[in-house]
């Protein structure tokens, strides 16, 4: 959806105009022209050309015909990897950090959608230490443009899917709601995914805050609208600890959803949208620091898109500085997938000076 193409030459980065949804042929010709205008300046030599794991995209495909035509490697660096190694690079940090990756969607080393990462990251090397609970996505792509359907995703893993029908009937109609609950009984067209921002759109459909959007994060942001008015004139919710992180680092928020959607039916939508910021905000801060505490690494860095939020953000950074841990949050370069061609490119250079290194 925000594309951008970088040269990184002598720890210096040269960007690309930013380009849109690279399912409209004129961005991808407008994104060729741009990677041409990069390659044209005099003198330039490459080394590798650095894109995205997913092999579909546009991006990916035109990444591998630039480096097969220089004769240079191609190099995936996969999607969440690639928003920590953009901090990392504006930074200029050579030493390994805790990367807390949140957006929409992401491809994952095992073909899975990801999006809720907990990481490690040290240049080229990385490694997944946790992720958010994965959820179903009931007609995959359609879920992430309709809230309500996330909702229904969230019923089903809480062990509730007959209420699906019952909630949403009123909302979408009945053939459409009892389609999604026999698509989530019988898991068709319900890939995975651990997005965080799909549990952000579970909660604004589960409040009813939004049934369908109209545009990318819309629900996201009204989410973040209500519970920011509700901030303004209220304490912060004080409930006791609404999530669980299991021994394998896996953050389920499945326990704050049962509290929603009683929060719905009581037609208390601003609190909810309160609880639901407070609750993540405290449970992804206890789970950084307890990466943190385990690896001795004491510095936290953040990218994706939904730390365009900024309850989300000033919560989450608070919190981890108060227990001593060092955040880096994006400043010049953005925290979306706007930045991502820094990371990528960042990380591939990383790996060409390890294996000079070793030669």
């Amino acid at each position: 959806m925000k594309n951008t193409a970088c040269l990184l030459r002598e720890r210096k980065v040269q960007w690309s105009p930013l380009h849109g949804d690279l399912g409209d042929p004129a961005n991808c010709e407008a994104l060729d022209r741009s990677v041409a205008a990069l390659l044209a300046q005099p003198g330039l030599r490459v080394d590798a050309v650095a894109h995205d794991l997913h092999p579909d995209f546009f991006s990916t495909r035109l990444a591998q015909q630039v480096a097969e035509r220089l004769g240079v490697p191609a190099v995936p660096v996969q999607h969440h990897h690639a928003h920590i190694a953009a901090v990392c690079a504006e930074f200029g940090v050579h030493k390994p950090v805790i990367g807390l990756a949140l957006d929409g969607v992401g491809l994952g080393t095992d073909g899975v959608a990801w999006g809720g990462e907990l990481l490690f990251v040290d240049g080229v090397r990385w490694e997944r230490l946790g992720h958010l609970h994965a959820l179903a996505l009931p007609g995959g792509d359609t879920a992430a443009r309709e809230p309500w359907r996330m909702a229904a995703a969230v019923l089903d893993a809480l062990g509730r899917i007959d209420e699906v029908s019952v909630r949403f009937a009123p909302h979408v109609g009945n053939q459409a709601a009892q389609t999604v609950q026999a698509m989530l009984a019988r898991r068709l067209n319900c890939p995975p995914a651990t997005g965080a921002g799909r549990w952000f759109d579970a909660a604004a459909g589960a409040l009813g805050i939004s049934v369908r959007q109209a545009a990318e994060a819309e629900a996201a942001i009204a989410l973040e609208r209500l519970a920011s008015e509700y901030l303004a004139s209220h304490d912060a919710p004080g409930e006791c600890a609404l999530y669980a992180i299991d021994s394998k680092g896996v953050l389920d928020l499945r326990p704050l959803f049962s509290r929603l959607f009683t929060l719905a039916d009581e037609g208390a939508a601003a609190y909810g949208a309160a609880l639901f910021h407070v609750t993540l905000s405290d449970a992804l801060a206890e789970w950084a620091a307890l990466a943190a505490g385990r690896s001795g690494i004491r510095t936290v860095a953040f990218g994706g898109g939904c730390f365009f939020n900024r309850i989300l953000t000033s919560r989450v950074r608070a919190a981890l500085e108060a227990r001593d841990v060092q955040v880096l949050l994006p400043q010049s370069v953005s925290c979306g997938d706007a930045g991502l061609a820094l990371g990528q490119a960042w990380a591939a250079a990383c790996g060409l000076q390890a294996n000079l290194g070793n030669q």
